[in-house]
């Protein structure tokens, strides 16, 4: 999708991860701790309260020369039972909080929307749906956002494949 009004791209994204069920998907999601050791594009990544609302701030490293990015933004996991059919659901969007100031050198992403959906492919595996949108800031070349667009979301595929079979072996 391409909304004229921001001139950034909007993403939905259809997948699979075959032997890693729906649960196990949405727990190894949700789990920022474990993110930390298996996602190479974490710098730093952690949850605080802050006036009652869990908010987590993330900082993404990116490639020289471009400046890191920084997130701050509150989600929320839900499982639903939609006609005897098991859904997890997370939604996540950023959120301004004074406690979390921006950083000199990283860039605040301010503008961030993220919907994801996961459920059993009727086998062993997840089928798993996300719409995803940030505004990543700075000047980004078009080559990097195609790039990052086209092998970047197959490569976090794998990474969740590869994280979710060695969560099974932790918990």
């Amino acid at each position: 999708l391409f909304p004229q009004q921001s001139g950034l791209y909007e993403y939905k994204i259809f997948g699979g991860l075959a032997d890693c069920p729906p649960k196990l998907c949405a727990d190894v999601y949700m789990d920022l701790d474990f993110r930390k050791q298996w996602d190479q594009y974490v710098k730093e990544l952690y949850e605080k309260t802050y006036d009652g609302e869990k908010v987590i701030y993330w900082e993404v490293k990116y490639p020289f020369p471009l400046s890191n990015r920084d997130y701050v933004y509150i989600r929320q996991c839900r499982e639903m039972d939609v006609d005897g059919r098991k859904i997890w659901v997370v939604l996540a969007q950023s959120v301004s909080v004074p406690q979390c100031p921006e950083k000199p050198g990283i860039i605040r992403v301010k503008s961030y929307k993220q919907s994801l959906a996961i459920e059993s492919d009727g086998k062993t595996g997840s089928k798993v749906y996300m719409y995803y949108f940030d505004n990543p800031g700075g000047m980004i070349p078009s080559w990097l956002v195609n790039w990052a667009a086209k092998s970047g979301v197959p490569t976090f595929l794998k990474d969740m494949q590869k994280a979710c079979r060695n969560y099974s072996k932790r918990t």
